[in-house]
């Protein structure tokens, strides 16, 4: 199964022309970090609430993605959410390029020019539970356009896109228009991930307000 920075690069890749779509620096470094916090609370490793971060089980995970972070947080003491999504977000170059790398290793992805392109035989994804997951533009889509009932994963990768703003570059003002009561209506249902798309949010703020010393 892909994780969720996989998914966020995939997201950010358009179908035509190998590029990816330009988004704020802030954006996609957050998104990433998000990302691998996210996955780490979908592994029983770390839950989140308010007030702090908990790690639940230091053992490593195995994946390369997220054992970095895994093992900063062990080694830390205790802090808040945004505390540890900025220090994730310190790795975010790297994140990207190793999420980059795994895809093209996996067949996703063709490196070729300097430009990404989509492998056409691999536009569904490896299996997950027996089912064939559609490519996540097309998935995401498909939830935001609809009134079907999302998976949980799909749920928290649109809240975390959300917050991080790239579906006002992914989309254009009249179709976010139109879906921005359903983006509502599906962040009500993320438990998982709703302390990490806060503090996203408390850094979007801060963001446009000029104040966090994180900004790039």
């Amino acid at each position: 199964m892909l994780r969720f920075v996989e998914e966020i690069v995939l997201l950010l890749l358009r179908d035509e022309g190998g590029s990816f779509v330009r988004v704020p620096s802030w954006s996609l470094r957050y998104a990433l970090a998000g990302g691998v916090l996210m996955d780490l609370t979908m592994e029983d490793r770390i839950d989140t609430d308010l007030e702090k971060l908990i790690l639940l089980d230091p053992d490593p995970t195995g994946d390369s993605l997220l054992d970095p972070t895994l093992a900063d947080i062990a080694a830390g003491t205790q802090h808040d959410t945004r505390f540890w999504l900025e220090r994730a977000a310190d790795r975010s170059e790297a994140i990207h390029a190793e999420a980059l790398a795994r895809l093209i290793s996996r067949g996703i992805l063709e490196e070729r020019d300097d430009r990404m392109l989509w492998v056409l035989r691999s536009r569904r994804y490896p299996e997950v539970r027996g089912e064939e997951r559609r490519e996540v533009k097309l998935r995401l889509m498909e939830v935001l356009f609809s009134d079907e009932i999302p998976d949980p994963r799909d749920v928290m990768l649109i809240c975390l896109a959300d917050a991080c703003e790239i579906f006002k570059q992914l989309l254009s003002s009249w179709e976010l228009d139109q879906v921005t009561p359903r983006i509502l209506q599906v962040r009500r249902l993320d438990l998982i991930g709703r302390e990490m798309t806060i503090a996203i949010d408390d850094v979007r703020q801060a963001a446009a307000a000029g104040s966090s010393p994180h900004m790039h």
